[in-house]
């Protein structure tokens, strides 16, 4: 039985719609973004795209694809359904729900976010998987026509962490997977006990993993002073976030998958996330993919081939 939707909504721009749906195992309830593309629907189903965090990306994936899928022979984008995953809110993010929510198990328990808090807890990403590919998928089926052999996965950050990880345990879930900063090295590395039992299936998706310049071991030159720079250079020396996605690109592709890496130029953690959306919309719908450069060949060009030596 799917969850059942308590509220639903539609958004003055773009004809997102949103639907607040109850899990049917859990009872929590997410909010649920569509947006179907303004075009015929092919005999299929629509390819779509399906996002994390959707609070704050659903509106940048909409402009995007309004302003650049009407011109598929100058933009190589088609036209593909949007569905993005997160909460009854208004704020870009729920810190506390994504955390349990994109956390793969078996996760671990933090300090409150703020005095009087709740404990936070990690590792429900198996709920949410659940969540994705049974009650979100069975409620759209009266909303759209999907083409089930044609959906991808984005996220960025913990999202880009839970992208992965439906990679290595739901493979066959999703075409695509664009892990964008992905947070490889949070809880001890974890995720790589889930690349390691890995077993790419003979479809195996294809796999796109990016972070921003100001992601390696240097600071953006605007956090070049102050009192935090140390505790900011730590903090990157842990966290190791472009050459773990790297490494990951290699580890990958070595396992016979199609991949691809990216550094975005003069970009942050966060400052990437616009970029690096564009960039997933292009990785889902793209027409022609010929000219998609994949890792270990990306990795020859200069700017890749500087991030990595300077990251190393």
């Amino acid at each position: 039985m799917s969850g059942a939707a308590v509220d639903q909504g539609q958004w003055t721009v773009g004809g997102i719609r949103w639907f607040d749906l109850r899990d049917s195992a859990t009872g929590a309830v997410r909010r649920v973004f569509l947006w179907p593309p303004p075009a015929p629907e092919p005999e299929a189903g629509w390819p779509a795209l399906w996002l994390m965090d959707g609070n704050a990306v659903i509106g940048t994936a909409v402009d995007a694809m309004r302003a650049q899928g009407f011109w598929p022979s100058g933009t190589n984008l088609g036209w593909g359904a949007l569905i993005a995953v997160g909460y009854p809110t208004d704020d870009a993010y729920d810190s506390f729900r994504r955390s349990w929510d994109l956390g793969p198990p078996p996760g671990r328990s933090y300090p409150p976010f703020y005095e009087g808090g709740l404990e936070v807890k990690t590792g429900g990403g198996s709920e949410m998987a659940r969540f994705l590919l049974e009650d979100v998928r069975e409620f759209l089926t009266d909303h759209i026509h999907l083409d089930p052999k044609n959906q991808s996965l984005f996220g960025h950050s913990f999202g880009g962490l839970f992208a992965l990880w439906m990679l290595f345990n739901h493979a066959g879930a999703f075409r695509n997977i664009i892990a964008a900063s992905p947070a490889i090295t949070w809880e001890d590395s974890a995720l790589l006990n889930h690349l390691e039992a890995f077993v790419a299936p003979e479809t195996a998706p294809r796999v796109h993993l990016s972070a921003g310049e100001w992601e390696g071991f240097d600071l953006a030159p605007f956090q070049r002073g102050g009192d935090e720079v140390k505790a900011r250079l730590t903090e990157k020396a842990s966290t190791r976030t472009i050459a773990a996605a790297q490494e990951m690109a290699s580890a990958l592709s070595a396992r016979g998958l199609d991949v691809a890496y990216e550094t975005y130029t003069d970009e942050t953690h966060m400052s990437v996330l616009p970029v690096a959306v564009n960039r997933a919309l292009s990785w889902a719908f793209a027409i022609d993919r010929s000219h998609f450069d994949l890792w270990p060949t990306s990795a020859q060009t200069p700017s890749i081939t500087q991030t990595f030596e300077k990251d190393i």
